[in-house]
Order: C-alpha cells, then sequence, then structure tokens
C-alpha cells in the first residue's frame, strides 16, 4: 500500500498531466498551501521560471493579515499574484491546485485571481 505522500505526489502528478493536455502553452497559477501559510506562483513550463509569485509571508501582505491560514490571506494572495501577472503581460493561466481539493482557500484564492483580471 502506498504511503501518504506517495499518494499525495501521484494526485499533484496526475493533476499537471491533465492540466499539460489543456494548457496549450498557457503559463501555470500553482498553489501551494501549507497548515500555516499559502504560496502561489504562475510558471512557463516551457522556459522553465517563475514569472509572478505571492504569499503571505511577502511583506506587502504579512503586517495587514491576522493570520496565513484563512480564507482571507488566500483572497490577498490570489489578488496580488494576479497583479503581478498581468503587470508581467500574463492574463491566461491554467490553474495547478496540486493535491489539493478545489474547496476552501485555494477556492478563495482562484476567486480573487479572476476578479483581479487572470482568466482560467
Amino acid at each position: 500500500m502506498a504511503t501518504s505522500k506517495q499518494s499525495i505526489t501521484r494526485r499533484a502528478q496526475r493533476v499537471r498531466r491533465q492540466l499539460k493536455k489543456a494548457a496549450n502553452g498557457r503559463p501555470r497559477l500553482s498553489v501551494h498551501r501549507s497548515s500555516k501559510n499559502i504560496y502561489a506562483q504562475v510558471i512557463d513550463d516551457t522556459a522553465g521560471r517563475t514569472l509572478a509569485a505571492a504569499s503571505t509571508l511577502d511583506g506587502d501582505l504579512k503586517g495587514s493579515l491576522k493570520t496565513g491560514a484563512d480564507a482571507e490571506a488566500a483572497a490577498a494572495v490570489g489578488k496580488l499574484v494576479a497583479e503581478r501577472a498581468v503587470k508581467a503581460g500574463v492574463k491566461e493561466v491554467v490553474f495547478d491546485r496540486g493535491a489539493y481539493i478545489f474547496h476552501g482557500r485555494v477556492k478563495a484564492l482562484a476567486d480573487a485571481a479572476r476578479e483581479a483580471g487572470l482568466t482560467f
């Protein structure tokens, strides 16, 4: 039987494999969620570089948030990463939720990124 870490890795790889088929050259908005913070970055897989990134540890957000582990913080990160991506010239992305279900903090981040100008 697979360990928990192996199951999580396999699930994330399955999601990314499906995204590669649907991406058509669009960058990927990747989300990582820990128990205390949330991180998001827009990645150009063809060039292998990060175009924009934001997290609850950024100086812009850290002082204004009560905690980095709630939906309000995730929405702030989503808005900030979308603004940085649009500034870098990216308007269309594919959303990479990783091994996380599209619910709670991950959904709040995605909704805020959509409102701030990203389409996916």
